[in-house]
């Protein structure tokens, strides 16, 4: 490969696979003519910091070895950087995290020898970016994503997720665990939605903005979306009992729960919401913050290696 490029590896994804296997990773990049530096994640921000060090540095080709988060950060990197334009620069992933949603969008196997090749093969594809704005601790803030945001309860259950990853405890059915504690707990909150010019009013469960289909480790939350087509996909559920959300938790890996009648899609470009009493909100499965929030998109902002 004449290009050369910088790898950032999450040590700690996949409950630490990423540490175990770098010697596998290190071995095939090498093997495979690849010219590269690289360099460990050692806590949050660390990849949104290495990727903007590196792309000051010249780099224009990216590869993460680690989950959503990790990659989430890299874009958030790229997009906010101002040495080159966005799509300068290309980014792929061997997806080695707890979710690995996106790479189900783009058809990314998480096989080492598979991402490999992708990235190999050079083909490249521009998807759109969201742009996320919220409230963190009395503050407004700002972060784009490129696969979803989801609120309510969805970032309710990302927020145990996250607490758990904080304490080095990891995996599907420790999600479905937070899934199930955080249902007992969950509330229906009084919602005003502006989605371009329509106007929502509505109480709510659980909703999700987005580019890519899936969330939470394989649920496809917004089986319509197309990651380049320029439009958000929302997916709003709205009053619904406890025992249909345990009922329709298989529906959520296949998107047929959209046939509820408590399930409602829409598509736009700019995505408004408040509410009575502050909602929780999660990028790429990363816990940020609370409502009230504000949706945009970026149309074809970040270029990826795909199949």
């Amino acid at each position: 490969m004449s290009k050369k490029f910088f790898v950032i590896i999450n040590p700690n994804a996949g409950k630490k696979k990423a540490q175990k296997d770098w010697i596998i990773l290190s071995n095939l990049l090498t093997n495979n003519g690849f010219k590269y530096e690289f360099s460990f994640t050692g806590g949050r921000l660390d990849a949104y910091n290495l990727a903007l060090n590196a792309i000051v540095n010249g780099t224009r080709d990216i590869i993460a070895i680690g989950g959503d988060g990790t990659f989430n950060e890299i874009v958030n990197a790229i997009i906010t950087q101002k040495i080159c334009t966005s799509t300068d620069i290309t980014l792929g992933l061997f997806g080695i995290g707890t979710g690995n949603d996106w790479c189900r969008t783009l058809k990314i196997h998480c096989d080492y020898n598979n991402a490999l090749e992708i990235v190999k093969a050079g083909k490249t594809f521009l998807q759109d970016v969201g742009l996320a704005y919220f409230q963190n601790n009395g503050t407004n803030s700002s972060r784009y994503f490129a696969n979803v945001a989801g609120m309510g309860f969805d970032a309710a259950v990302a927020k145990k997720v996250n607490d758990d990853k904080d304490s080095n405890r990891t995996g599907k059915l420790l999600y479905l665990k937070n899934l199930f504690t955080s249902l007992l707990k969950s509330e229906f909150v009084n919602c005003e939605i502006k989605i371009d010019d329509e106007k929502i009013n509505a109480e709510i469960f659980s909703m999700c903005v987005g580019i890519g289909k899936y969330n939470g480790g394989g649920m496809m939350q917004l089986p319509n979306a197309v990651a380049d087509d320029g439009l958000l996909d929302i997916t709003l559920i709205k009053t619904i009992s406890k025992f249909d959300v345990i009922k329709q938790t298989k529906n959520l890996y296949n998107g047929t729960f959209i046939k509820h009648p408590s399930v409602s899609l829409y598509q736009g470009k700019k995505v408004e919401i408040k509410s009575d009493t502050p909602i929780h909100l999660e990028l790429d499965g990363e816990y940020v913050g609370h409502s009230p929030f504000s949706f945009e998109i970026l149309p074809k902002a970040l270029k990826v290696f795909i199949p």
